[in-house]
């Protein structure tokens, strides 16, 4: 199975396909998804000595882990008041210590695997669409005073210098943060993995699984895998081999779309290689690409499939109405990718039962929060830290099924007018 035509695709380092399953493989660990919390495990798994399997039913990296919009920054798609008031002042300081560290082991591992065709690029900015100056200055100092992390306040003046929109007024710029290549990233560690003795099966979705003796025993279509455990890190394509985790997030589509070659147009009314974010939920967020010959422009969420062709209209007119100076551009190709958020809007990171644990649900902040995850699963399994416990607040709980999605649905058209009435307040 191929990849989708994404700007990711289009510009990969390498199409090297990784075999399908076939006959028995024993291992220690099996890990059942090729994503970005799966290969992360599975590194940190084989780095110390395990032999490790995965198993991927398309390609590594296919779902929404190779399809987004590659912007690495600390954080979690839940908000820090509403972590704080689920597990204390203390725990949710630790929680937001995890989300940084996710994001310097990401950076970390692309410098030491030397991955330059990640490309990673600092620098991210994260606008207001209303007048709040104030509320960013506090962000600001509480992130330098709990966490000594450094963020640069702009001015409207600053960033209307090179976001020449008059939608915007203050902003935080992270120069930590960075945004890269997703899917080349994920292929360059899927290649560590299998040089240091690490298997890697493709086109091998998981069937069945017996998880009941000491000996886990996942079945695909030509082969089986016995191991001592399994880790699940699937997401939005979740099917249903494990109903429990199935049932305990929702499949939520969100859309990207990529412009035509213009690099002078673009220049015109975006003056920086950094990524930019806007406040709203689930909001805009774009990056040139290609040395600022395109523009990479994502946003929006469905909770049906929807044609990505359409939103990409939506989208192109949401870019427009914040630029108008780009109403000449021109959208080359557009695509979408199902996010997986559990109803608390935190990662699930946890055991479900001995030797069988789950690592999933990273709703839209996947990049440094796959990283952590990961890394933190590793470390229980290898009896190193019992870290992952910070997250058992956020466990597998019901979803809601379709009631569920059609909540998600209405609470994000309520939470859209609440953000046009704000913005229009401050016009």
């Amino acid at each position: 199975m191929s990849y989708i035509d994404t700007f990711y695709r289009r510009t990969i380092a390498d199409n090297y396909a990784f075999p399908a399953s076939s006959g028995t493989t024993e291992c220690d660990t099996c890990i059942i998804g090729g994503g970005l919390a799966g290969i992360t495990t599975a590194l940190q798994l084989v780095r110390a000595g395990q032999a490790v399997v995965i198993l991927e039913a398309r390609r590594i990296g296919w779902g929404a882990s190779g399809r987004n919009g590659g912007i690495v920054s600390p954080g979690y798609a839940n908000g820090g008041d509403a972590i704080e008031r689920a597990v204390g002042t203390e725990n949710a300081r630790k929680l937001h210590a995890l989300s940084i560290e996710g994001m310097r082991f990401l950076r970390d591992t692309i410098d030491e695997l030397t991955i330059t065709s990640a490309a990673p690029t600092p620098g991210i900015m994260s606008v207001l669409r209303y007048n709040n100056g104030e509320s960013l200055r506090s962000r600001a100092d509480y992130l330098q005073r709990e966490f000594d992390y450094s963020v640069e306040y702009m001015s409207r003046d600053q960033v209307q210098g090179v976001l020449r929109s008059e939608r915007y007024f203050q902003g935080l710029r992270d120069p930590q943060a960075f945004h890269i290549h997703p899917l080349n990233y994920l292929r360059a560690l899927a290649q560590e993995i299998e040089r240091l003795g690490g298997r890697i099966f493709e086109g091998s979705p998981a069937l069945s699984v017996d998880l009941g003796g000491a000996e886990k025993v996942v079945r695909t279509a030509r082969g089986e895998i016995k191991a001592r455990r399994i880790v699940v890190t699937t997401g939005g394509y979740t099917a249903g081999l494990i109903p429990k985790i199935k049932r305990s997030f929702l499949p939520i589509a969100t859309y990207v779309m990529m412009t035509e070659q213009a690099p002078d147009l673009i220049h015109q009314a975006i003056a920086t290689t950094d990524a930019v974010s806007d406040n709203r939920r689930a909001g805009d967020y774009y990056r040139v690409v290609e040395d600022g010959k395109r523009l990479l422009w994502g946003g929006r969420i469905t909770t049906k499939a929807a044609s990505s062709a359409a939103l990409a209209k939506e989208l192109r007119r949401e870019m427009v109405s914040t630029y108008p100076q780009l109403a000449d551009l021109k959208i080359e190709t557009s695509w979408s990718g199902l996010m997986s958020y559990a109803r608390h809007l935190m990662p699930q990171i946890g055991q479900l039962r001995p030797d069988v644990w789950y690592c999933t649900a990273f709703g839209g902040h996947g990049l440094n929060t796959t990283a952590i995850g990961g890394k933190v699963i590793a470390e229980a399994i290898l009896g190193q830290s019992d870290r992952y416990e910070l997250f058992k607040p956020f466990g597998l709980v019901w979803a809601g099924g379709p009631v569920g999605l059609s909540v998600a649905q209405l609470t994000y058209w309520k939470l859209q007018a609440q953000d046009w009435w704000r913005e229009r307040s401050s016009t």
